[in-house]
């Protein structure tokens, strides 16, 4: 099994363009935010610890991640390729991502990084806000906070993650056509 990487700020069309390179690729787009929502909707053990740090827009523990991804890699062991929408988050994630894929035998492809300005992400967020029947897209303060959340602790991982993979950079404005057409020249 294959593993394909997508990150960017929140907001910035990770899942728009997973759905495509779904269909693309033929592999298993797993959002790991669907995920800890599923989770906590079953009110599992991860998913009451989840609860409790998403809904203040704050990252979920390292540890609880890597479990959650371990039941990932062991729940798709079978599929062709996956592509992972939303981890790492985290320098400590992605040292913990390399070592899980590597202790099963896995390899990681490269990962698309999708870049958007501020401006253009808060617009996007509350244009999101108006149309997902989410409770945590509601919050205007929520989004503020995600992003911010994204440059702490999202970004340094990422340049730390260049050193690890290929990570491959794309300009996030345009249409969904032009984005995607980005991305599909490069793969």
């Amino acid at each position: 099994m294959e593993i394909l990487l997508i990150t960017g700020p929140p907001y910035s069309g990770k899942g728009t363009q997973c759905n495509v390179l779904k269909e693309l690729l033929g592999f298993e787009h797993i959002s790991t935010g669907d995920k800890c929502r599923e989770e906590k909707q079953n009110e599992t053990k991860i998913g009451k610890i989840m609860s409790e740090y998403e809904e203040k827009g704050d990252l979920v523990p390292d540890s609880i991640m890597k479990d959650l991804f371990s039941k990932i890699l062991d729940e798709n062991k079978t599929k062709s390729g996956i592509i992972l929408d939303g981890y790492p988050r985290t320098k400590a994630q992605v040292d913990d991502l390399i070592e899980l894929v590597d202790s099963k035998g896995l390899k990681i492809g490269k990962a698309l990084n999708i870049e958007v300005p501020k401006s253009e992400l808060l617009i996007r967020a509350q244009k999101r806000a108006e149309t997902s029947n989410r409770k945590d897209d509601k919050d205007p303060q929520i989004h503020i906070k995600r992003i911010e959340v994204f440059e702490e602790s999202t970004r340094p991982a990422i340049e730390y993650m260049k050193s690890k993979i290929k990570v491959l950079t794309f300009d996030g404005l345009g249409t969904i056509d032009e984005i995607t057409e980005r991305i599909k020249d490069s793969l």
